[in-house]
């Protein structure tokens, strides 16, 4: 197999891969991809076909996934939206799942039985998720499916179309102050740095990948800067070697970090000192999205 591949983002095993890589990498079996939607409220995407096997990602509600492999439970995938691959619970997909035409606006909202808050709900979506709207019911929106459920209502302002973005992205990130920190994570229970990232860009319509050296090397144009940190902007993007923050004025940065265990503000100059102290050593870089 050609090494040099990112396993992160290469469907390619020693025993099977994808079939557009035929020529490029080595395996004893290529196939094509099945075409399935996440139906469940988001699935752990993990780096092997079990339970306890680090969590890489999480993929949402209505989010598209290439099949590859099915077997034991599991169904190993790559994700359309960003490309990763990796196995998630076969159970949280449905080949026939109706493609999204709102997301959830909201930190956090609950899918119904009926258009009334005093129902037990059936789940809970996080920002981003997807779903297909068939209709109105007062104060809700009727879902034309929820999972295995014919149908669910969701409070209409916690849903967004699709083609609406957030007018600002930092905006979309300060929403998830306090939330805890979970590595892989990308919903409103836990989440990462670069998961904080990208759920805000996304939220925002600026498709990004997902960890923060793929962040670092596509998104936004380099920002001079030095040791006074003067200059910066809201929406910067700092990164060190694993990390990545945002900055929500010219000197506070808020990022999801193993530190507080949350999603924190703080000034920069202060991450920056204990970052290169205790974790990641010096900011790498600075990237402005025009």
């Amino acid at each position: 197999m050609n090494t040099t591949l990112d396993r992160r983002l290469t469907p390619a095993r020693p025993d099977l891969a994808a079939r557009h890589l035929q020529g490029l990498v080595e395996a004893r079996a290529f196939v094509d991809p099945e075409p399935m939607r996440v139906a469940a409220s988001s699935a752990p995407l993990r780096r092997e076909p079990r339970p306890d096997a680090p969590l890489d990602t999480e993929a949402l509600c209505g989010e598209a996934v290439d099949v590859y492999e099915r077997f034991e439970g599991w169904a190993w995938v790559q994700l359309r939206s960003d490309g990763y691959v990796g196995y998630v619970p076969d159970d949280a997909l449905r080949p026939d799942a109706l493609a999204p035409t709102h997301r959830v606006g909201a930190l956090r909202t609950f899918v119904y039985p009926g258009p009334s808050m005093k129902l037990p709900p059936l789940a809970a979506l996080s920002l981003g998720a997807g779903v297909a709207v068939a209709g109105e019911s007062g104060e809700f929106l009727t879902l034309a499916e929820f999972g295995r459920y014919a149908t669910g209502f969701v409070f209409a302002p916690h849903l967004v179309p699709l083609e609406q973005p957030a007018p600002d992205f930092v905006t979309v990130a300060e929403g998830f102050l306090n939330v805890p920190y979970l590595w892989g994570g990308k919903t409103s229970l836990g989440l990462d740095c670069s998961g904080l990232t990208q759920l805000a860009l996304a939220a925002a319509g600026i498709a990004s990948p997902r960890d923060s050296d793929m962040l670092e090397r596509e998104i936004g144009e380099p920002v001079p800067f030095d040791d006074r940190l003067q200059g910066l902007r809201r929406g910067d993007l700092v990164f060190w070697k694993g990390h990545v923050g945002i900055m929500t004025d010219p000197d506070t940065l808020l990022h999801a970090t193993a530190y507080s265990m949350t999603v924190m503000s703080e000034p920069l100059r202060a991450a920056r000192d204990r970052i290169k102290a205790k974790s990641f050593g010096a900011i790498t870089s600075i990237r402005r999205i025009g």
